[in-house]
């Protein structure tokens, strides 16, 4: 394999279990983006302001790659543009702080009803397309991120009585997560015509610890296997982030349809890779190291990734604002020099 490699060649390459040069390292976005403090206050293009913007949403990002190392451009900077155009409130937040869930619209499943059966382009929803727009067509992969159907569900629904609900009102539940499901297509087909090159899905709520195995299995398995399925058929590549321990779940984990599996630090991907050897592994440093450590811890950790055989490297989980630049460049820049 040829070495002059083009950042999206590599990924894309990666992605459809082909050989590469080297691992890719990456920071897709949406629930994992690295617009940290230090980032937003070399470049200028700062948060919240840039959540509503597309043009220093998209000059963010590229901000981003340039001075992180990550080789992606990724989009949008929070998992809140699914949960606003649906109808919960949203909380802003502020240059170090990201955007929440405000009030969720519902109090139940029952009471649930989509604001619109489709996505459509407006909104924020508009604002991340024309920043991916705008990033697309050259050797940078643009990454639209989406947020998985059981987050995005809790985002809408009151999340404490939304998990109850699915044990006690399994009828009402899975309604909600189908139709949000649906509309999830629809965003990420917006998202594909605007120039996205991949579509990673993080569903933070969706995890083995939350739900346990049997409703792993019931829900979240199938829901972001319909989400990812449609991706496919737009003829794009899925990356799909699951947080937290996979112990009770890791054998279901194996049968999601995503072209990349991405996990929490405490996960060994080593042991995916030999246990489920078609699983392309995507992960998975610390973002307590990279906060907290100095750069040569950084690349110690880095360093095992790299041995382990991990298929694409990048931090494990949402990476605090507060992170150091310089630890980022530690990290991209080992992964560039192997």
């Amino acid at each position: 394999m040829r070495n002059d490699t083009s950042p999206k060649e590599r990924l894309l390459r990666k992605l459809n279990g082909q050989t590469t040069d080297r691992p890719p390292v990456i920071c897709p976005g949406g629930m994992m983006n690295a617009a940290i403090v230090d980032v937003m206050t070399e470049t200028g293009h700062t948060l919240p302001g840039g959540h509503s913007d597309a043009e220093t949403m998209s000059a963010l990002a590229r901000g981003v790659s340039e001075l992180t190392g990550f080789e992606n451009y990724g989009a949008p900077f929070c998992m809140t543009v699914e949960a606003e155009a649906l109808g919960s409130e949203i909380d802003f937040g502020t240059l170090s702080c990201e955007p929440k869930i405000k009030t969720e619209r519902f109090a139940n499943v029952a009471d649930f009803s989509l604001l619109s059966p489709r996505a459509e382009r407006d909104g924020r929803v508009r604002t991340v397309a024309d920043a991916l727009n705008s990033l697309s067509g050259g050797d940078t992969p643009v990454i639209g991120s989406v947020t998985g159907p059981i987050s995005t569900a809790a985002s809408l629904v009151d999340p404490m009585t939304f998990l109850k609900q699915l044990r006690k009102d399994r009828e009402n539940a899975h309604r909600v997560i189908d139709q949000v499901t649906d509309w999830l297509i629809g965003y990420a087909q917006i998202l594909i015509d605007s120039g996205a090159d991949v579509i990673s899905i993080a569903d933070p709520t969706a995890t083995g610890e939350i739900l346990g195995p049997k409703m792993f299995e019931e829900y979240a398995l199938r829901y972001l296997n319909k989400l990812a399925d449609a991706i496919h058929a737009a003829n794009r590549p899925v990356i799909i982030h699951i947080c937290g321990k996979l112990d009770a779940v890791s054998a279901l984990t194996a049968q999601l349809h995503g072209n990349a599996l991405s996990t929490d630090a405490m996960v060994s991907l080593k042991s995916i890779k030999e246990t489920y050897p078609d699983v392309t592994t995507m992960g998975n440093l610390s973002t307590f190291l990279l906060q907290d450590a100095e750069p040569e811890r950084v690349l110690r950790g880095t360093e095992v990734l790299l041995r382990d055989g991990v298929d694409i490297i990048a931090p494990a989980c949402g990476l605090s604002t507060s992170t150091p630049l310089a630890n980022i460049r530690a990290f991209t820049s080992r992964v560039k020099e192997a």
